[in-house]
């Protein structure tokens, strides 16, 4: 139950915010959401199942509301809070915004901050050894040589941290690096060990201290999933102790199901697992002990296993030319069963590439107790160290991979997506691949299980009006005790708002419909101020560009042309100057975007936006609904065509004042039966249709 002194300090803490925020307006909504989220946390629904799904309209306040609902509970119930959102925008928000403000005018104290992955920060000992600063020189291991101009940029970053003009953070950078160069000099936690002396002081560590003494954790869905793979507690707090939020929720399947895959390359792998064998003859030679002896020949035997069954899998391939023989250069497993000589050979380098990383860990292990004891000089057992554990990474996802292509599927459940491709060069190498196709079991085992309590929420969780496509994406039902609510937007879409469907002659599918697209924009945007115009491909996008040049009152402003900040400044500096302004996007844009007020009052979708299942996962998934008896038009393409077309017209009302028209360019919305969903689906937007 929710204690009644929890509940009075929420409400005196809803009247100071109310009374801090100017223009500040009462929302029985936002009312509702915290009330919901505190009772479903304190367990007044259900004890083991403290989870709320909360789909909460633009203009809402939902950030307020499950800051509200979750930190005065955490904090008397002696329990820590998560945020966890899909996008760097809404971090920061919260981190310079959002959270501020609610510290400043609660009356409670509580400390808050971001953590971030290893990935998003320097390595000071992979800095010193790749610009050469380390006694131990270059390494062997760096997987490209930076040319002159890198090196000084490496050395100037160096220069800059020690002259505390630079944190070490990826994301403080004031130019960044490209991205291979900073994978080379980013921490990682196999190499930066806090106990070594050139890693105790690293960027990661300094940060990692502070996150003990914060009550309020941002993080993002893969940092979040990063610490549940690995058993949770190990980089946010333990879930039993925490209270998670997930915002952006609809983000959430996509990023698990990505976290969940593995890939590797076959010819690649043998040049760097030739690199793991000299590694072993090389600890062999340092380290004192004689039980080095057994594990290093055992690591250079299975070394040599692995390199021969990879060289067989290439081959194996070479033999199959006709299955790549498309656009993609793809071999997509049908069911995902790998045809018989190839399971064997994954069975077999599963097998393999499991003793090796048992026979490396073995021996990480007395180097570890090596350079505890003394020795190893230690210049020489840190560079070691940090080889070992760049290799140990690459040995772990080859293990995962090849587990990954040998598991047998759970009869029960849905089969891994498994494929390979090829990828061209001197000589054309294999990349292979597996992915989960479904996630709902994992975050069930992972998270839901475990967690004190948790808060999805997003402005567009339900599709065609309903929860249920969502739970099934993430392992929910609707009568598994989790609470879902569905909170309208305050917004007067029906007199904000016209939704516009004009008469057209052709749909996507005809060959001419991309020249009437054409003509409709160059008609629409006529006499307007502030246009977005979103298409659902990069080439119809071009298409059109092409066909309406020099046609429009005004240059417009396209997706790709230039950075997204960028574009988006000069559309506000052209509107601020009176002047017209066009922008051309295409999915992305879709979503994030904020242009309120007359900074967008004239949206055109040009056509609806229909995944056509092109990645190997997405073929996988309709597959599998296919042999269940099921249509994945149904109950893949349709909900997540809701979903987004929702998002794509939510662009135009961003604040309460806000007004425009929204143009959909597709005539499928009235002409096929699956339309009038769609249609049901939107807000009440008043409709004109031709």
């Amino acid at each position: 139950m929710l204690a009644a002194n929890v509940k009075n300090q929420i409400r005196e803490i809803y009247k100071a915010i109310s009374s801090a925020l100017p223009d500040f307006r009462s929302r029985r909504e936002q009312n509702y959401m915290v009330a919901e989220i505190s009772k479903t946390l304190a367990g007044e629904y259900d004890k083991q199942r403290r989870i709320i799904v909360i789909e909460a309209g633009t203009g809402i306040g939902k950030s307020l509301a499950y800051i509200l609902g979750t930190i005065p509970l955490a904090l008397a119930s002696k329990k820590k809070v998560c945020i966890s959102t899909a996008t760097v925008a809404l971090q920061e928000q919260l981190l310079h915004k959002d959270l501020p403000f609610f510290l400043q005018h609660s009356g409670i104290d509580f400390k808050f901050g971001l953590v971030k992955g290893r990935q998003r920060y320097v390595c000071l000992a992979k800095l010193e050894m790749l610009i050469g600063e380390s006694s131990t020189g270059q390494m062997a291991m760096w997987q490209t040589k930076p040319d002159q101009s890198q090196l000084q940029s490496l050395q100037q970053l160096l220069q800059d941290y020690r002259a505390g003009r630079w944190n070490g953070e990826w994301d403080t950078l004031e130019t960044p690096l490209p991205d291979h160069l900073w994978q080379q000099i980013a921490s990682d936690k196999h190499s930066c060990h806090k106990q070594l002396a050139n890693h105790s002081n690293c960027p990661f560590h300094k940060a990692r201290e502070d996150i003990e003494e914060w009550d309020v954790l941002i993080a993002n869905h893969s940092l979040l999933l990063a610490d549940l793979e690995l058993g949770g507690g190990v980089i946010l707090p333990d879930p039993e102790n925490l209270f998670y939020v997930v915002d952006e929720a609809h983000h959430l399947p996509i990023v698990a199901r990505d976290f969940s895959s593995a890939q590797a390359t076959v010819r690649g792998a043998t040049d760097w697992l030739d690199k793991v064998s000299k590694l072993a003859g090389k600890l062999q030679a340092h380290i004192k002990s004689n039980h080095i002896i057994a594990p290093a020949q055992a690591m250079m035997d299975r070394v040599e296993e692995l390199t021969s069954l990879l060289n067989k899998v290439a081959q194996f391939c070479e033999t199959q030319p006709k299955l790549f023989a498309n656009e993609d250069q793809r071999w997509r497993f049908e069911h995902g069963k790998l045809p018989g000589p190839l399971l064997i050979l994954a069975e077999n380098l599963a097998t393999a590439s499991g003793d090796a990383l048992k026979q490396f860990n073995k021996m990480q292990l007395l180097l570890n107790e090596s350079f505890k004891e003394g020795e190893l000089p230690k210049h020489q057992a840190e560079a070691l160290l940090t080889e070992c554990g760049f290799m140990l990474q690459r040995l772990e996802n080859l293990q995962k991979l090849w587990k990954m292509m040998a598991r047998e599927d759970n009869p029960k459940g849905a089969p891994l997506a498994r494929w390979i491709e090829v990828i061209s060069g001197k000589q054309p190498d294999y990349l292979c691949s597996a992915s989960p196709i479904e996630v709902g079991f994992m975050l069930e085992k992972m998270l839901w299980e475990k967690a004190a309590g948790v808060v999805l929420c997003s402005a567009t969780l339900r599709a065609l009006n309903s929860f249920e496509h969502f739970t099934y994406q993430v392992g929910l039902s609707l009568n598994d005790g989790s609470r879902y609510l569905a909170l309208q937007s305050p917004f007067d879409f029906a007199n904000n708002a016209t939704l516009f469907l004009p008469q057209m002659q052709t749909e996507p599918a005809d060959d001419a419909y991309t020249d009437e697209l054409a003509q409709q924009i160059k008609a629409l945007v006529e006499e307007e101020q502030a246009t977005l115009v979103l298409f659902a491909s990069y080439w119809q996008m071009e298409k059109v560009t092409e066909l309406l040049k020099d046609k429009l009152p005004v240059e417009p402003l396209i997706q790709g042309s230039a950075p997204r900040q960028l574009l988006l400044a000069t559309h506000k500096q052209r509107c601020d100057s009176g002047q017209p302004s066009i922008l051309f996007g295409t999915g992305s844009f879709s979503e994030g975007l904020d242009l309120p007020g007359d900074y967008l009052t004239n949206l055109i979708v040009t056509k609806l936006p229909f995944a056509v299942p092109t990645s190997p996962v997405e073929q996988a998934h309709s597959e599998y609904i296919k042999l269940k008896g099921g249509n994945p038009f149904l109950q893949l393409t349709i909900p997540d065509a809701s979903r987004k077309l929702i998002q794509s017209c939510g662009r135009l009302l961003r604040k309460e004042e806000d007004y425009g028209r929204i143009t959909i360019l597709d005539r499928r919305l009235v002409s096929k039966r699956y339309g009038k969903a769609l249609l049901d689906a939107l807000p009440p937007y008043r409709r004109v249709i031709e």
